[in-house]
């Protein structure tokens, strides 16, 4: 047994599209759902061919499996809108005896929005029960700053930076967000000392106030305008394949490139490269004196 674990938390994705109106509903919290969004979703889970494989799902579990051989602790997933529940992965990191939790979340970016949900529901599972080290962010991590300069060094064409899109009220409350993905971006352009990048967002909701800009698709438009032929997709808000690389950006953008005479490629996503599992595994050494021997 291990005093110490690791609650390895991701959004969570449904594994067959009779599981899509449930899935669609946790994500609104009890919010109402126009039948319409819902159905435009089960659409985009039923062209991805879903039933094949939930992509995010098997990444989750092949990263877990992986950061636990590379740390030597047991670590469990906790699934924000699916299963497995966060609330069932600080269970079982109880149940194994660990007096401290290390939370990190599959995003590298804080949001009050998104980053802080995570840590309330983990915080509420454990309920004072073992002590919680929680990774706020890691947008700067030099490892991961580091690893993705290496997907997009060398190339040609125009990289584009993307993450997923919040509502835009976040920057009135200071939200850092925003900040922390330009400083990401900033970053990579620098260490891959790219020539031609920018960055814009992707995955807005509709749900009718105005959303962080600008768009993928937006953008592509503009960048059309500006004479960009070649162009690279960097996800750096996503670390893992899922419904809004595969849809958003593989299935989207790259029709509204096709449209426009354009080539439109993506980088591989980080998943469970295992440069990338010791880019996590830093993470959690650092913040816990860990022994030798785990690493």
């Amino acid at each position: 047994m291990s005093d110490v674990a690791v609650v390895l938390m991701a959004y969570g994705s449904p594994e067959r599209l009779a599981d899509v109106p449930a899935y669609y509903a946790d994500i609104r919290g009890g919010r109402p759902i126009r039948p319409e969004l819902l159905d435009d979703l089960v659409e985009r889970y039923r062209r991805l061919d879903i039933e094949s494989g939930s992509p995010l799902n098997a990444v989750t579990e092949e990263t877990r499996a992986a950061l636990q051989a590379e740390l030597g602790i047991p670590v469990f997933t906790g699934m924000k809108h699916w299963t497995p529940r966060i609330v069932e992965a600080a269970e079982a990191a109880l149940a194994a005896g660990a007096r401290t939790v290390v939370g990190l979340v599959l995003a590298p970016h804080y949001s009050r929005l998104s980053i802080a949900g995570y840590r309330a529901q983990l915080e509420e599972a454990l309920a004072g029960r073992a002590e919680l080290v929680f990774v706020e962010s890691w947008h700067d991590d030099d490892g991961l700053v580091d690893f993705l300069a290496g997907r997009v060094r060398g190339t040609d064409a125009h990289v584009v930076f993307t993450a997923h899109s919040l509502p835009a009220r976040i920057l009135d409350d200071g939200d850092p967000y925003q900040e922390q993905l330009l400083e990401t971006a900033a970053a990579i352009a620098e260490r891959a000392a790219l020539r031609d990048w920018s960055f814009s967002y992707q995955s807005e909701s509709a749900t009718g106030e105005p959303w962080l800009g600008p768009d993928i698709l937006d953008h592509l438009e503009d960048l059309h305008g500006r004479g960009a032929r070649d162009v690279v997709v960097c996800p750096i808000g996503f670390v893992s394949d899922h419904l809004e690389i595969r849809w958003d950006i593989d299935t989207e953008a790259q029709e509204k490139a096709h449209e426009f005479g354009m080539q439109l490629d993506r980088i591989e996503m980080p998943n469970a490269d295992p440069a990338f599992v010791r880019v996590l595994a830093g993470l959690v050494r650092r913040r816990l004196p860990l022994p030798s021997s785990a690493g």
